[in-house]
């Protein structure tokens, strides 16, 4: 069964930034399209950004809002994707996941909670 495995939240200042992990077993990076996920308090998941399989996938921001201040990536082992999150809003707050950008999905990970102090 994959697994996936989210960290690096955390409580930061408006205007701040954080870097988001999201470790995957098997060979899911290699193979899948992936995804960053947020769930904002009290609202559904929606997907904020994606990269395509492979060494080379490049990445796509989803969410309008965030264009231009987060970015998607992966290692070069291919283990991996991360989420570089700078000029934090308040609208940035939620728990964020890592799954494949489309269904099926994998079972999901805890995910890692984002707060942005105003």
């Amino acid at each position: 069964q994959v697994k996936l495995v989210e960290f690096g939240g955390g409580l930061v200042p408006l205007g701040g930034s954080l870097r988001l992990s999201c470790v995957a077993s098997a060979d899911v990076v290699r193979t899948s399209t992936m995804g960053w996920f947020r769930q904002p308090p009290g609202k559904e998941r929606e997907l904020i950004a994606t990269r395509r399989s492979g060494t080379y996938g490049t990445a796509r921001i989803i969410k309008d809002s965030v264009e231009g201040r987060f970015t998607m990536s992966a290692n070069r082992e291919m283990t991996a994707v991360y989420l570089q999150m700078n000029d934090l809003k308040p609208e940035d707050a939620g728990v964020y996941y890592c799954n494949t950008a489309s269904d099926p999905h994998f079972h999901w990970g805890p995910g890692t909670q984002v707060t942005v102090s105003s």
